[in-house]
């Protein structure tokens, strides 16, 4: 405990012993409220795994090579679709196997588009074959485009937190299926936050592309299991069902912390960005930077003018992850927290609220904190009515305890691998 305490306090160090002891104060408090709310989870408790430790579903040839052979196929793709070093489309060609079309998501199927930005029909320049953009003015594979395939292979890295589009993504491709009648192959993949579940579920009101399901912020499901959620929850219009098959990882469990072989997407460069994303993607809900447009995106945050830190950086346009940042080339002050994602992760089982409810508390602009994302992210209009508040961090987390439990019966009816305690 000292230790941890001791590495925050450095983190957050200030200008003078004053604030310094302050500071450390707020840490002990928030350590012991973090105690009481939750009991801590020690390392060995989980396990570091990576690629050479298990097989992903796309690695799994001998399971769905005889299910694509001689049909024609749409892939659904982005780098982070990869067998071994190679990318899948790369090994699907040289196996023969006939691809018509490939599908591309939010950051496009190279990987070179930024979050958010609508991306277009193209010829992919290695492979000649056409990328069809499920990311802007169209969600969903049209009839058109779905014509010429028998079966659509889905391979997307996600990482667990309900505002990263690739679950949207996954809706619309299963709600394209079931209405032409195409069968969808799941090539499952680890999840990275797939050891545990926190957050309010989304109040349907407020169902955007950035969460259109029921679920919490951080939902414990792997992609693949995700996918047979939708289907057997009806979630998809009508109650109509996609034609689903999953094929599953070998050797991997929700008690595994997963460490991805290739980023899933340009502003997550790190496994502790990826641990971070849950918690301080809060943050686009707010006037605060979370590092876009620096070397370091969702591992720092920050402001112009923000008090009481030693810590700065400058956002500037980077190509391909975020060509027009918060705060372009505006001097931020803030906090670095890259040093400690993983150490998080292996103690805690939660997203952090004391870093956005501090924020708020100690910003002298409270009016403007918030833009109108901020419900959408959220997934409801109580979190920021509990922040303004100031209701405590403990408390919050009760108000989510009936949704979470509920959440979690209709969660443990979809999974396919072992459990986390």
């Amino acid at each position: 405990m000292l230790l941890i305490l001791l590495r925050m306090y450095k983190t957050w160090r200030m200008s003078n012993l004053k604030k310094q002891m302050g500071i450390l104060i707020i840490f002990l408090l928030i350590f012991s409220n973090s105690v009481r709310s939750q009991p801590l989870v020690f390392p060995l408790e989980l396990q570091d795994k990576t690629t050479a430790d298990l097989k992903e579903g796309a690695e799994r040839t001998d399971k769905y090579f005889s299910l694509i052979a001689g049909k024609s196929i749409a892939i659904v793709a982005h780098p982070a679709s990869v067998v071994g070093f190679k990318h899948l489309v790369d090994t699907l060609v040289k196996s023969g196997i006939k691809i018509k079309k490939i599908f591309a998501p939010e950051h496009g199927f190279r990987g070179d588009e930024e979050a958010g930005q609508a991306i277009k029909n193209h010829i992919d320049k290695k492979t000649g074959l056409s990328v069809i953009s499920l990311y802007g003015k169209n969600y969903k594979p049209k009839t058109e485009y779905l014509k010429d395939v028998q079966i659509v292979l889905f391979d997307l890295q996600d990482v667990g937190a309900r505002f990263y589009t690739y679950i949207s993504t996954l809706h619309y491709v299963m709600e394209a299926c079931a209405e032409n009648k195409k069968q969808l192959i799941v090539l499952d993949r680890p999840n990275p936050n797939g050891y545990y579940i926190d957050g309010p579920v989304l109040d349907p009101k407020f169902k955007s592309f950035t969460g259109m399901h029921p679920v919490p912020v951080v939902y414990g499901m792997t992609i693949g299991e995700y996918a047979q959620m939708i289907n057997g929850e009806g979630w998809l219009p009508n109650g109509v069902k996609c034609d689903l098959t999953v094929i599953p990882v070998e050797n991997y469990t929700h008690e595994d912390l997963y460490q991805l072989p290739v980023k899933p997407s340009p502003n997550l460069p790190t496994m502790s960005s990826v641990y971070l994303y849950p918690s301080l993607c809060l943050f686009e809900g707010t006037f605060v930077s979370v590092g876009r447009g620096t070397a370091k995106p969702f591992q720092q945050f920050g402001y112009p003018g923000l008090k009481g830190s030693e810590h700065f950086f400058t956002p500037i346009p980077m190509k391909g992850a975020s060509e027009n940042p918060m705060y372009n080339n505006q001097l931020c002050s803030g906090f670095d927290v890259s040093n400690y994602g993983e150490m998080y992760v292996k103690y805690f089982r939660k997203i952090y609220l004391f870093w956005i409810q501090n924020l708020y508390k100690n910003c002298e602009t409270k009016d403007n904190f918030f833009n109108n994302y901020f419900n959408s992210i959220a997934g409801n209009e109580v979190l920021k009515k509990q922040i303004i508040d100031g209701v405590k961090e403990e408390d919050i987390r009760k108000s989510w305890d009936p949704g979470l439990q509920k959440f979690k019966l209709i969660r443990k009816k979809y999974l396919l691998y072992k459990d986390f305690e």
